[in-house]
């Protein structure tokens, strides 16, 4: 079973307790991980002020970074009671894709977990969202969180793709799944698996089509070849009949819609990205992400070999 050592817990720069604080408390905690919670924080017009008096904008910016400071170890405190391992730290730095993703680079985190921070489709238009690129470069397994009515899930949906070859998606359901019944198993979770059974790759390439738009025993033959590997994949993870779920249909308008009406606590589904700006799978990802209907677990592949 995959082991959970290391939670690195994105703080938002307002001192409130939001549900990614819940979440990855009530992670941590069920898995034994060490949590670290890191809280980037920049106020402009201090930064201006410096221009003029580099001595007064550093004093008044280290005063008002020890207040958060001490706002965060008290949380920190506060669950080291419970027995949990948790360290703090406040970064002033804006909190850009940049600086985040240095930070991830340097403590090597197992997870990250940060707020789900939903952005109209006009602004996503012309900007991509911070969570937007935490999917496609943070180098750990990402969770969005979106509610905290239950800070330790008790219903965990794996969203497998069968779709592709696993050598093209370098082992990403097994991944998935992995980290899914480990979750399952700390918290004591339900864990339900789901497959949407509508798209196929040919001819080994990246580009999906609609099995609907094959010959019949073509179409066929790939529905087949998909249950097969899902219920292999079940098999090998222990998930009962009634907790597999084979849907047909566009793969993020089913995901969103079973999560809702299941009352799902956490999707757990993966992305890659092996060929530059490509979408391949991630575009499913990205999809859902835009309308999650709960918080969303994004497992990523083994890093390739160099």
């Amino acid at each position: 079973m995959l082991k959970l050592k290391r939670i690195l817990l994105i703080a938002p720069s307002e001192m409130t307790l939001t549900p990614a604080f819940q979440r990855a408390r009530a992670l941590a905690c069920a898995t034994g991980a060490q949590l670290h919670i890191v809280a980037f924080d920049y106020v402009p017009a201090l930064a201006v002020a410096g221009l003029l008096d580099h001595d007064a904008m550093a004093q008044a910016r280290e005063g008002y970074l020890q207040v958060h400071r001490h706002w965060l170890e008290q949380q920190a405190r506060f669950q080291q009671c419970l027995g949990m391992q948790v360290t703090t730290e406040v970064v002033w730095a804006r909190s850009s894709v940049t600086h985040l993703l240095e930070y991830v680079n340097d403590f090597r985190p197992d997870l990250v977990i940060k707020d789900s921070h939903y952005i109209p489709a006009l602004d996503r238009a012309f900007h991509r969202p911070l969570d937007w690129h935490l999917l496609r470069e943070c180098p750990a397994h990402v969770h969005l969180v979106t509610s905290a009515a239950h800070p330790k899930p008790l219903k965990i949906l794996a969203s497998v793709d069968l779709s592709h070859l696993e050598e093209l998606t370098q082992g990403l359901n097994d991944r998935i799944l992995d980290l899914a019944s480990t979750l399952a198993a700390s918290c004591g979770a339900e864990l339900h698996l789901l497959n949407v059974c509508r798209w196929s790759v040919m001819n080994d390439a990246s580009m999906s089509v609609p099995t609907g738009s094959l010959d019949d025993s073509l179409r066929a033959a790939i529905e087949d070849a998909q249950q097969e590997a899902f219920d292999v994949l079940a098999e090998r993870y222990c998930i009962t009949n009634a907790r597999r779920h084979s849907l047909t249909g566009t793969p993020h308008k089913i995901i969103g819609l079973f999560a809702q009406q299941n009352a799902f606590d956490m999707v757990v589904l993966g992305t890659i990205y092996p060929h530059g700006n490509s979408w391949f799978i991630g575009s499913t990802v990205e999809n859902v992400m835009n309308r999650a209907p709960c918080s969303l677990m994004i497992v990523k592949p083994l890093p390739s070999p160099d």
